[in-house]
């Protein structure tokens, strides 16, 4: 009932906002970027993959491979689903109306499912198949004719209505590089292609472009510009020209090739080259892009931030501006309105959270994810004792919490923060096993300090701050790292802070309330309670 509460309580704002027109402010809003993910032994094997397309409703997945059973060097294949948090299925193969010694790849899938566009390896030169329904066989593929096939075309994409084919070019007339963009058009499904035009300078370069992928709604195009970055550009509406195009800023080293949006636009998958590990010499991964909605940095996402939306409504300020995925489109309107409300009291970016409002158990229950922690020791439950709700109480000998992995400090910003009371110099609220003492006291006099710190030459060493907090009073501690500078707060206040650039990086699971090595003197002897870690910089 709690959450159908909720949810009735975003539609309601739904409703009451999206009848208000107002404007102002002046900041940015931010979409974040999830490491990149293999998507798995089922789509990638040994051999390589190349370019993939999702079907309208996401749930297929079409791509290019050259594993055993197929008919040529490159096969297309397809993958199926049952839902969208389903795991993929073995790919079946297309058969030899579509696949042949030829070589078929960078297919595109029509949004009813009845046209896949593809090029053949060896000619460079656009082919259809056609069904005339999802369950009937494919025909035997058909090239795309002048004026789209009077030059080379490949990486096809065709848009959600079937009347827009993007594609590239490397000989055409008229173009900007080696390799450009193109779009053609038609009135109707079952009419010929027009004439191509170029997508101008915002989007093609002298550095040649290829591979688009164009949004269901048809206003945000993805491309690769090069073989290792990939490029996004805008548009408010169809008849508008291309805006800017935009690095969407894959990490290094590697090379990122093919993007494909799926249907939502949150994801984008793709085919990489990368040293991160996979399954063969080339993967399909995949990235999601997340809207960070907790405009005024409170670590909660309620009637405020909905209020910063109200007074930037309507306007071209970017504070708000967190829909359409994966980059905006200058402008708050209702589509930013509904992302906002699906987040409506959340804690976005709250990786991990250990509330400690348990009444008994040996089980630290994480709310944010799947890290729960395990007492040891014999640490006391406090139901009605915490700051916030309950608490755990640990008795400074053998007491602590273990939890599992839940990040590397050397990969991104993050902070933490916990409710603490009592303890005594020396001691450690949090650690991570093995690596540094995140959260503790000096030895001497009990202040707040962090040891968790670059590694070799560039390390400026532990962060000590001059404020106590072990004189038995509730205190909210926390650390924070942006990318350049540790800062240490007591109470939302900054008490420290020093320049560090990187710090040493560490994958193995916490401690709450010992040391890296739990060593006799490190145990914690008092409360702690609410433990939050962000995978971004949180500021009080």
């Amino acid at each position: 009932m709690k959450w159908l509460n909720g949810y009735r309580m975003r539609w309601m704002l739904v409703g009451i906002l999206a009848a208000v027109v107002l404007g102002g402010g002046s900041a940015k809003a931010e979409i974040i970027m999830s490491e990149p993910t293999n998507v798995g032994p089922i789509i990638n094997d040994a051999t390589d993959v190349q370019e993939c397309d999702l079907s309208h409703d996401g749930l297929e997945l079409y791509y290019a491979s050259r594993r055993p059973g197929g008919y040529g060097s490159w096969d297309i294949w397809v993958a199926k689903r049952e839902t969208l948090d389903s795991p993929w299925q073995e790919p079946v193969n297309l058969g030899p109306a579509v696949n042949s010694s030829a070589g078929e790849v960078e297919p595109s899938i029509s949004a009813d499912g009845l046209k896949l566009y593809f090029r053949w390896w060896n000619d460079w030169n656009l082919r259809v198949c056609t069904r005339p329904s999802k369950d009937a066989p494919w025909s035997s593929p058909v090239k795309v004719g002048p004026p789209v096939g009077s030059y080379d075309a490949y990486t096809p994409d065709v848009s959600a209505d079937g009347l827009t084919l993007y594609f590239a070019s490397y000989d055409r007339p008229g173009g900007y590089g080696s390799d450009d963009l193109w779009v053609a058009t038609r009135a109707t499904t079952d009419k010929e292609w027009g004439e191509p035009v170029n997508l101008g300078p915002n989007v093609n370069s002298p550095s040649g472009e290829v591979c688009p992928s164009i949004s269901s709604d048809g206003l945000t195009l993805v491309f690769n510009r090069g073989l290792r970055n990939m490029w996004a550009s805008t548009r408010k509406s169809i008849d508008d020209d291309w805006g800017p195009a935009v690095n969407l800023g894959f990490p290094a080293p590697g090379n990122f090739y093919g993007p494909a949006l799926s249907p939502d636009g949150s994801t984008i998958y793709f085919d990489a080259d990368v040293p991160w590990g996979g399954y063969g010499d080339n993967d399909i991964w995949q990235v999601k892009f997340i809207p960070i909605v907790d405009f005024n940095s409170d670590e909660i996402v309620d009637a405020a931030d909905m209020c910063i939306m109200v007074d930037n409504w309507h306007t071209d300020n970017t504070l708000c501006d967190i829909a359409p995925l994966p980059l905006g489109d200058g402008y708050v309107d209702v589509q930013d309105l509904i992302i906002l409300a699906e987040h409506l009291f959340e804690e976005p970016t709250l990786v991990a959270h250990w509330p400690l409002d348990e009444a008994q158990g040996d089980i630290a229950y994480d709310n944010a994810g799947t890290s729960d922690g395990t007492l040891l020791g014999a640490p006391v439950w406090q139901p009605t004792g915490g700051q916030v709700a309950g608490a755990l109480e640990l008795d400074g000998i053998d007491d602590y919490v273990e939890t599992p992995f839940v990040l590397n400090p050397a990969d991104g910003k993050f902070s933490v923060f916990v409710w603490i009371k009592g303890g005594a110099p020396g001691q450690v609220v949090l650690s991570q096993m093995s690596g540094s003492n995140w959260l503790c006291t000096d030895s001497v006099e009990g202040d707040l300090m962090t040891e968790l710190k670059a590694y070799g030459r560039g390390s400026t060493g532990p962060l000590l701050s001059q404020t106590v907090i072990t004189d038995g009073n509730w205190h909210r501690i926390g650390l924070v790292w942006d990318g350049s500078q540790r800062t240490l707060y007591i109470d939302d206040i900054a008490v420290a802070q020093d320049a560090q650039p990187d710090l040493e990086a560490s994958e193995t699971g916490l401690y709450i309330g010992t040391g890296k090595a739990m060593k006799s003197g490190t145990y914690w002897s008092g409360l702690i309670d609410d433990v939050r870690i962000y995978n971004r910089a949180v500021i009080p």
